[in-house]
């Protein structure tokens, strides 16, 4: 059964303990099940420590998403390789989780089939987080939306409705609306775009399935929306697959069936700006509001 609430990612990777006290090879976290049953195939974060190439290296550890039918894990997903903290009681350092933030985003924008190069003078580079008070939010929000497409293209189907719901719930709350518009502005428009690409092609795939098995499914618009405001500003970003909007029935001869194929797998982007005053009166605010520019 899906949580209610979902778990605090960052809140886990800093208190793992160093790998001195680990009484097993990995680590795991709970992120979601098919049902309440024991039995039944669940979604967990794991932390394994790898195997070092030589004697001398320092230990290394990976970070993988995992289905584990009956307690056999099957990787869906895995991070990079991260160093140890050998100087600590804690598994990891501080500066490794900027990083780790970088690989999340990364992996998020590689589904949009259109990856991006990093070090590459033609590609675009993800900016490193800081540690400031927005990174826990930034942090978990680059983390569930990952689980959210690695959820849509590689979990099983017993398992992938019921996750799929929960994560979709968690991305629509407040909290991560508003990690949303942090993180987006730490990308910059062009990251920002192929973030959003990456996800709403995920969600027309999703859509897609549900439809060939005669189901329905609406995307809230407030998952893939948001707005920025400064003094006498209002901005407002609008991302939704086309396929989960509302259509309106024509008399005329059905489309085209490569048009309808082609407009399937497309997104609506739009910006609406506003200019707005406030004037104050004796007993009142005035507010005027323009369109500026769409």
């Amino acid at each position: 059964m899906a949580s209610c609430c979902f778990p605090d990612i960052l809140c886990w990777f800093q208190n793992l303990p160093s790998i001195s006290q680990w009484k097993s090879k990995s680590l795991s976290l709970f992120i979601c099940s098919s049902s309440s049953s024991s039995q039944s195939p669940s979604l967990n974060l794991s932390v394994t420590r790898a195997d070092p190439v030589l004697q001398s290296s320092s230990p290394t550890i990976v970070f993988s998403i995992n289905v584990e039918f009956s307690l056999i894990p099957v990787a869906l997903w895995t991070s990079k390789h991260y160093k140890t903290d050998s100087r600590s009681s804690k598994l990891l350092g501080e500066e490794t989780f900027p990083s780790l933030s970088v690989n999340f985003v990364e992996d998020v924008l590689h589904y949009n089939g259109n990856p991006c190069r990093t070090g590459n003078s033609y590609g675009l580079r993800v900016p490193k987080p800081e540690l400031d008070s927005n990174f826990k939010e930034i942090f978990n929000l680059a983390f569930l939306t990952l689980v959210l497409l690695v959820c849509i293209y590689e979990a099983p189907m017993d398992l992938r409705s019921s996750c799929l719901n929960s994560l979709k719930n968690h991305l629509a709350n407040c909290r991560s609306r508003n990690a949303t518009k942090v993180l987006m502005k730490l990308l910059g428009s062009n990251l920002e775009e192929q973030w959003m690409r990456s996800i709403n092609l995920a969600i027309t795939n999703w859509i897609l399935e549900i439809q060939a098995s005669n189901h329905t499914i609406r995307t809230p618009s407030s998952l893939f929306s948001y707005s920025l405001s400064t003094f006498g500003l209002w901005k407002v970003h609008l991302y939704c697959p086309v396929i989960a909007m509302d259509t309106v029935n024509s008399t005329h001869s059905p489309p085209d069936e490569r048009l309808l194929f082609s407009l399937n797998y497309h997104q609506l982007e739009g910006v609406i700006q506003f200019n707005y005053r406030v004037l104050k009166q004796q007993n009142w605010l005035d507010v005027v509001v323009n369109t500026d520019n769409i």
